[in-house]
């Protein structure tokens, strides 16, 4: 069982936009050292058990590829502190930054696409609770809970409302900006709703 309530309250998030850039940024912390969780996000082997199998020539300067969802081009990569790649497109940048935290490891990320792309802030909501289930994927998978299809998992009526609650939380970061309009705001939630909570879309 996925403890729902504190999967959502452990990430922070935030949106932010101007006339170039939409941005989201995420913050979750885990109790397991910055190499732990390093080479939990980055090593193939145990990439594919919390989330999709990951190929590619994995170094800066190559590519990856996430199996049937989006590839890349590695920009940075500082084992174990700090990895950069673009994600889908060329414009759309993941820039992630693990620190120590006394004995826990903070996990940092910024998802940056032009503004142009995203529209608004609203465009938040199309990949900030995508953002939300990777992290809480890492951290059942560090915890030790996660075994089987991942994928299979993430659809579960459970996932879908833990992702019902991660939408709740980013229209309130979208909300909180204060530069998207209502519209834009209602459209991009539905979207989302179709996209990570499809059974509990109305």
């Amino acid at each position: 069982m996925i403890d729902i309530v504190q999967q959502i309250s452990a990430v922070s998030r935030e949106v932010a936009a101007d006339t170039e850039t939409a941005k989201v940024t995420v913050q979750r912390r885990y109790p397991a050292d910055v190499s732990d969780v390093w080479s939990a996000i980055t090593d193939p082997e145990r990439v594919r058990r919390w989330f999709l199998p990951l190929t590619g020539d994995l170094r800066a300067g190559g590519d990856f590829e996430l199996e049937g969802h989006v590839g890349g081009r590695i920009i940075t990569c500082d084992p174990p502190a700090h990895l950069v790649v673009t994600f889908g497109g060329e414009d759309s940048l993941v820039d992630v930054r693990l620190s120590a935290e006394e004995s826990e490891t903070l996990l940092l990320l910024e998802h940056s696409v032009p503004i142009s792309l995203a529209g608004s802030s609203a465009g938040a909501l199309y990949v900030g609770p995508g953002w939300d289930g990777a992290l809480m994927s890492v951290a059942l998978y560090l915890d030790g809970q996660i075994s089987g299809n991942p994928f299979a998992a993430a659809n579960t009526p459970e996932a879908q409302q833990f992702s019902l609650q991660s939408i709740d939380a980013w229209t309130a970061a979208v909300q909180a900006a204060g530069n998207a309009d209502s519209d834009a705001i209602s459209a991009a939630r539905q979207a989302a709703l179709a996209q990570f909570a499809p059974d509990l879309a109305s």
